[in-house]
């Protein structure tokens, strides 16, 4: 028996303003549902590719915003990209450029502007390019004259974005002297950094790191045929339909048991709150065995940012205070994540504290839900999906803004109708 869901919007998907979701209680829940590709691997291969001069053998190319944006960029003669509203594509090519003979003007959506990008221009001066402001100093937009870079050794704080840390480990082999990156401070979301060298092995790259310095020196990348897996950031999504249903089991294709991706950590994550993952020769099927095992749920995300606000939106559903830590970098994000979240979930009655820089609680302290609930999404794709779920519980909620998805899985909302009814 399928959901019953009414939205109330545009005829025009993409112009959809607001998506308004009813819930009428169904018994069980059991779907075949197609993931996108993981856009963090399909970056990554397209500039490694591009680097090496065989794109073309490159298959499942995610198809999101994020991605079309560094495609687009890396495919076209323009000398003036504009990557809209994609943090991965400004890091990535930044890096890019700056080894790449030419004078290029790198900008993005008014957002994108807003974001800092002062820490890897510096590192990539240091490192021998050329790059200037030409607005706010250390913001985009960027002109950069591109150059074979000189390369040696320099330290960079493993607290920022670990997308900062990509962008200068693809171009490494690349550049004269190679690269010898020591990392200060806390490293965080350290399986990105991973999924690059990974990345970048496969490609005939070798490197060593010992979770601090990380050397590459200068070295050719080899063409070799690349399939792209797809998302498991997009799959805890379904992983919070299935914890919010009593009878719920879903199916997922194409995600592997040793995924290089970092938030396939999600299948361990939400086995206390009663799903449970088994694996198989097409990808994996998820289900809900029990209620949550945990009366508090206290767990470090650093290496896991992306599936915050799916966590909280589930735990705070189901009743299970917590304490996540490791989220400093959600402020650098879209949307400053953590405030967004604060934000959204007293909508819905919950009462969260940042406890302090980067730690999310929630004590189990509520106030009276504001009705109608709806959702804004702060041009945040993550915020749209995370909280979409909430109607298995709260029975009606609506989203803002609701097409944001397409930044990183374009075909959200029609996988869900494979569990609901649209009802215009």
């Amino acid at each position: 028996m399928p959901y019953f869901f009414c939205i109330f919007a545009s005829s025009n998907p993409i112009k959809m303003k607001q998506l308004c979701i009813n819930y009428k209680k169904c018994d069980s829940i059991e779907a075949d549902i197609c993931l996108p590709a993981s856009k963090s691997i399909a970056n990554r291969a397209l500039v490694v590719a591009s680097l090496g001069g065989f794109v073309e053998l490159l298959d499942n190319l995610s198809d999101c915003d994020d991605t079309h944006a560094v495609i687009n960029a890396l495919s076209s003669k323009t000398t003036t990209p504009n990557i809209g509203a994609a943090g991965t594509a400004m890091r990535f090519l930044t890096a890019y450029y700056a080894q790449k003979a030419g004078e290029w003007q790198l900008s993005g959506s008014e957002r994108m502007h807003q974001r800092p990008i002062g820490i890897l221009v510096e590192a990539l001066r240091l490192l021998g390019a050329d790059i200037t402001y030409m607005g706010k100093e250390g913001f985009p937009p960027l002109c950069i004259n591109g150059k074979r870079l000189q390369g040696g050794e320099i330290s960079l704080s493993g607290g920022v974005s670990s997308q900062y840390i990509s962008a200068l480990l693809m171009i490494a082999p690349l550049m004269q002297n190679g690269l010898v990156l020591h990392l200060t401070d806390k490293v965080v979301s350290i399986p990105y950094i991973r999924m690059t060298l990974s990345m970048m092995n496969y490609f005939g790259v070798e490197s060593t790191f010992d979770g601090r310095t990380i050397q590459i020196a200068p070295q050719l990348y080899q063409p070799a045929r690349f399939v792209v897996e797809n998302d498991w950031s997009a799959a805890s999504y379904w992983y919070a339909v299935v914890a919010l249903h009593p009878n719920a089991t879903i199916r997922l294709s194409y995600l592997l048991k040793d995924s290089w991706q970092g938030d396939a950590k999600v299948a361990s994550l939400f086995e206390p709150l009663g799903v449970k993952t088994t694996f198989n020769e097409k990808g994996i099927e998820i289900r809900r065995v029990s209620g949550p095992q945990l009366s508090h749920y206290d767990c470090d995300l650093s290496d896991q940012p992306d599936l915050a606000q799916t966590l909280v939106v589930v735990c705070l559903l189901l009743g299970v205070p917590f304490k996540f830590s490791g989220l400093s970098n959600l402020k650098i994000k879209e949307t400053d994540r953590i405030a967004a979240l604060v934000t959204e979930c007293r909508k819905m009655g919950f009462v969260l504290q940042e406890e302090a820089e980067g730690v999310l609680v929630w004590k189990g302290e509520k106030v009276s839900a504001v009705q109608p609930i709806c959702i804004d999404t702060y041009e945040d794709h993550r915020m749209a999906m995370a909280f979409a779920p909430a109607a298995l519980v709260l029975g009606r909620i609506c989203i803002n803004n609701p097409m944001v998805v397409t930044k990183s899985y374009p075909q959200f909302w029609e996988e869900f109708s494979k569990i609901i009814t649209f009802v215009q």
